[in-house]
């Protein structure tokens, strides 16, 4: 390569850098971290330095398109208790989905005390043997 191809293919990535540079931000979570205070929404835990990164941004309505300039849809919140919040988010639309244990009814044919008085009679016939003998 000559020396203005090089310099050509350099300025592409310098100008490509920043491109994403700018994109990133621009995006909400890089939004989301300068309008907050470093802090998790949840546990009150505080993150600096190289600890941000444990840091996310979770959106209140679960609808991540929508990023409001305000940030009103945002929260920020540390890894675990992000995923907790999608764990209980989770568990909530399961038990929605499932009948609830009031209107389940037990099967038909469940007779759990079917046998229970002949079994009776046998334990009580083979104790009177037993003190017989």
């Amino acid at each position: 390569m000559t020396t203005s191809e090089n310099q050509t293919k350099r300025e592409q990535i310098v100008a490509e850098a920043r491109r994403d540079q700018s994109a990133r931000q621009k995006s909400y979570r890089e939004r989301a971290l300068k309008m907050f205070p470093w802090v998790c929404g949840r546990c009150g835990r505080e993150f600096t330095g190289r600890r941000v990164r444990e840091l996310t941004v979770h959106h209140k309505d679960h609808n991540h398109d929508n990023n409001p300039p305000d940030g009103s849809n945002w929260e920020l919140l540390c890894i675990y208790c992000h995923d907790n919040e999608h764990a209980r988010e989770q568990v909530a639309e399961w038990y929605q989905q499932g009948d609830s244990i009031e209107t389940q009814s037990p099967p038909p044919d469940n007779k759990p005390f079917a046998g229970l008085a002949d079994l009776l009679q046998k334990t009580a016939t083979g104790s009177e043997k037993d003190q017989e003998e």
